[in-house]
């Protein structure tokens, strides 16, 4: 939770250091809340995935999944580790 290389909780929203590029089609693009403007597939992709600043969105709760030396590069097209799934969860369940 914080006790790495970076400093970096790899849990999103928790504490004041943690990835901010997540790979996940919700929180990389701006919520229609915000803007209202339909986004297509394909603009998705030029306009928000491939945008190098935080998301727009926080996906809280969401964890990466670090490389075997605890590294993590906090970048959405890193979908090795900044993908969230289920079962970055098992160690902490263990």
């Amino acid at each position: 939770m914080g006790s790495n290389p970076k400093n970096m909780s790899y849990m999103v929203g928790y504490g004041s250091n943690f990835p901010q590029q997540i790979h996940h089609r919700g929180a990389s693009i701006v919520s229609i809340t915000r803007d209202p403007t339909p986004v297509s597939c394909k603009d998705g992709f030029q306009e928000w995935f491939y945008k190098n600043a935080p998301n727009p969105n926080l996906l809280v709760g969401a964890i990466v999944s670090p490389d075997i030396n605890d590294k993590y590069e906090d970048s959405r097209n890193n979908f090795q580790q900044a993908e969230p799934a289920t079962i970055t969860l098992a160690p902490l369940v263990i």
